[in-house]
This record gives C-alpha cells, structure tokens and sequence, in this order.
C-alpha cells in the first residue's frame, strides 16, 4: 500500500519547527521598532532587498496576497518614496518595482534592532556549532518557504 502524507518523524520534526518559528516570529515582532510600517510594506521591501526589482504580479505572488492588494500597496509605498515604479521593457502590460535609496534606508533602520537583538542572542545562547547551524535551517527556511506541491 503506497504510504499517504508525510511519516510521523517528518510531522514531529514540522512540530519543532513550527513552535520555534512562531516563537521566534513573535519575539522578532515584539522587538520591532515603532515605525508604523506595516508588515506587507516591510515584506514588499525584504523581497526588493533580497531579489532586487521585480514585476508588482511577481512581488503579490511572492507574498500570497491578491494582485489588486499589492497594487495598492505599492501605490502606497511609491507615494511615499520608498519604491519607484516603472514599465517591464520586455512587457508593457507589467509593471517593475524597486526600492529606492529611501525605501532601502527605511527597511535597514527596520531591521537593524532585530538584527541586533538576534546577534545578541545568538552569541550569548549558542555555541560557534549552534550558530553554524541555526544559519544552515535558516537556508533551509528559506528554501521551504519557496515550495510549492507539485501539480498533476
């Protein structure tokens, strides 16, 4: 009988690792400074920090948000300096989006608490191994987040 779903071990180990990142999350969230941006404005500007410029149909999908959502969260984030917003040369029907100087030095003072608070963290509770390590599942993390189920 071909096996269905995922083995006991594989949803022990989704367990884990969904606590820790929820845990984690909720801490990274709590030491957040009071900017007022929003987390989709936040996630719009890690995805442009990260990938660089990308198409707004592009940047919805990257965030599992409607294509009408990120329009106006984009609009948003233009008029307020933090993107620039320009046609796709190869296809006029889409539109380019990339941070800014402005929008780059907004999601760095964002992050920069985290980031520190994290460090801090890191050096004092973990070993060198640890450390190594945690940046390894933070690879994978990363890596999860991009799958998708394959289609039939």
């Amino acid at each position: 009988m071909a096996r269905v779903g995922p083995d006991r071990a594989s949803v022990a180990a989704a367990d884990r690792v969904l606590a820790g990142v929820s845990r984690l999350g909720s801490r990274m969230r709590a030491e957040r400074p009071r900017t007022g941006l929003s987390l989709a404005v936040l996630g719009v500007l890690l995805r442009l920090s990260v990938r660089g410029t990308m198409t707004t149909g592009g940047l919805a999908a990257s965030l599992r948000v409607a294509p009408q959502s990120m329009t106006r969260i984009v609009a948003g984030m233009a008029e307020n300096g933090l993107i620039e917003r320009g046609p796709d040369p190869n296809d006029r029907r889409q539109i380019l989006v990339s941070l800014t100087e402005t929008g780059r030095r907004v999601f760095d003072e964002d992050t920069r608490a985290r980031r520190a608070w994290l460090a801090a963290a890191m050096d004092a509770e973990l070993t060198t191994a640890e450390r190594d390590l945690l940046r390894v599942a933070g690879d994978l993390m990363v890596r999860l987040a991009d799958w998708e189920p394959p289609t039939h």
